[in-house]
């Protein structure tokens, strides 16, 4: 390990390291995290391993690519005491434990036996927060052949070389052990992951579960002087700001609002920094009430808007009365609109956002009917504004793309293909992706190693139908990456209507 490793930009923020083996990937990150420590590297916004790749988020690649030989010199350095091992008590009851014992031709006992003896360690986080893929296993475990619907939280399971425990009920198609009580993510925890990349990890079988600790009862809430409550809510509505950042390494989406700049209107708009939370609603709207005098701003989605039934301007500043309804409307044109307040939205933080994760259930819950949301303090006075223009809402929507990481697995055929390709928007879009219909891009079949993605990343299932990752993408994934878009682009797509057409123009490469 003298040499550094392959390295190929992921956009233009991104950097992605690739090693020949899934070992070196702990010792480079440990290098890398040396270097940051000491200022020889710039600072990504987080550095996320994978099975065989290490991602450098938020960084110039051209940069870090000639920095890369202080990292190497690193790596021959005395890397410390390895920590205590973390133990999990398991109940060996799995589903799959009389399958595993006829595939390893063991009896039941010996297949316990043989998991609970092995030494895990942590190689990467991903698919949701809590979520660790260890390695460990001397041999490899097929997936089932039919994901299950439902996997119950706390199940220990297996798949590949790996094993890993679900931190919450979802579906999955691993080979399931036993389970867990172990707590394995909370937020109010430091660090919130029970299990880092590095950790290593010890199976204890035991015949009954300890119950889940309990946490401290907190108070609840004291009345917010100024608050708004929800009327009524029309689709789905959610709490945003800026998003987390530094925690996609323990499986943590970033979150935020897809459409920044007119969250970033919003604000500006009440007189907020444009770090302050808003409502995003999606195509059906809102109703909320206000409980005392103050400035709010709607931007974003067209549709109609009313101020206690009457008429208002979107993208002005608009004063309520104590008691005053707004009512934001059904969006005409976009998808989603920003509300925001004087004062910004002041739900509790979670890890440092205010974003609520509609993958991994962080943050504040989607809104409903009844909800109370506390608005903070003015900052200063909204600005004099006579109009602000709306964003025109193009069709078809262009996204420029940069080429990579994985565009071997596509060619100059695949690429070709994707800008050539009239795409259409598909309804089953969502904040973690926007899918893209029309002619399948050629790609070579097969699986990827999961490894680190980015926002914006360009993913490419077996299908051949292109999904461009959104904010509250999983961290990690194995659909090969033919591209990423640019930052400034997202938010046209976002405001995309299922149906409407877009394009990719590559950049940096062949048109």
């Amino acid at each position: 390990m003298s040499a550094a490793p392959r390295s190929v930009a992921a956009g233009a923020r991104a950097l992605l390291l690739e090693f020949d083996r899934p070992g070196e990937v702990a010792a480079w990150r440990t290098a890398v995290l040396r270097a940051l420590a000491e200022a020889r590297l710039p600072a990504p916004d987080d550095v996320v391993p994978g099975a065989r790749t290490l991602l450098l988020d938020g960084v110039d690649p051209a940069a870090v690519r000639d920095l890369l030989a202080d990292v190497v010199s690193a790596l021959h350095e005395p890397a410390g005491t390895a920590g205590s091992v973390v133990e999990v008590p398991v109940v060996y009851d799995g589903a799959d434990l009389e399958e595993l014992a006829r595939l390893w031709d063991l009896s039941v006992d010996d297949v316990v036996a043989r998991h609970s003896r092995a030494e895990f360690e942590v190689a990467f986080c991903g698919f949701a927060p809590g979520f660790a893929y260890l390695l460990g296993l001397d041999v490899d475990v097929p997936r089932r052949s039919s994901p299950r619907p439902r996997v119950p939280a706390g199940s220990v399971a297996l798949a590949g070389r790996y094993c890993g425990i679900y931190p919450t009920e979802s579906p999955g198609g691993w080979q399931l052990v036993g389970r867990t009580s172990a707590a394995l993510f909370d937020p109010d925890r430091e660090p919130p992951a029970l299990l880092t990349p590095g950790s290593r990890v010890r199976f204890v079988p035991v015949d009954e579960l300890p119950g889940p600790g309990t946490r401290p009862a907190t108070r609840p809430p004291a009345k917010a002087p100024r608050a708004l409550t929800v009327v009524e809510v029309r689709g789905l509505c959610t709490v945003q700001d800026r998003g987390r950042f530094g925690y996609a390494h323990l499986g943590v989406p970033r979150a935020g609002a897809l459409d920044r700049p007119a969250a970033d209107l919003a604000n500006r708009l009440v007189g907020n920094p444009v770090e302050a939370a808003v409502v995003e609603a999606t195509v059906g709207g809102i109703t909320v009430r206000a409980s005392a005098a103050m400035t709010v701003a709607v931007t974003g989605a067209g549709g109609p808007l009313t101020v206690s039934g009457r008429p208002a301007d979107r993208g002005m500043p608009l004063t309520l009365a104590r008691g005053d309804v707004l009512a934001v409307g059904p969006a005409v044109t976009g998808v989603r609109a920003y509300l925001a307040v004087a004062g910004g939205i002041a739900v509790e933080q979670v890890l440092g956002s205010r974003s609520t994760d509609v993958l991994s259930g962080l943050g504040p819950q989607p809104l409903a009917d009844g909800a109370v949301l506390p608005v903070g303090a003015p900052h200063r006075p909204p600005p004099a504004t006579d109009f602000t223009a709306p964003t025109p809402q193009r069709d078809p929507v262009v996204l420029r793309i940069r080429p990579g990481p994985r565009t071997e697995w596509f060619g100059e055929p695949g690429l070709a293909a994707l800008v050539h390709t009239s795409w259409t928007v598909s309804p089953t879009g969502n904040r973690i992706g926007i899918r893209l219909s029309g002619d399948p891009v050629p790609r070579r079949c097969g699986e990827l190693d999961s490894e680190g993605i980015v926002t914006g990343a360009v993913q490419v299932p077996p299908d051949g139908q292109p999904v461009v990752l959104l904010a509250d993408h999983p961290t990690t994934g194995g659909y090969p990456v033919i591209g990423v878009v640019e930052p400034a682009d997202l938010a046209a797509l976002a405001q995309a209507r299922p149906g409407s057409s877009a394009r990719f123009r590559l950049e940096g490469a062949i048109r």
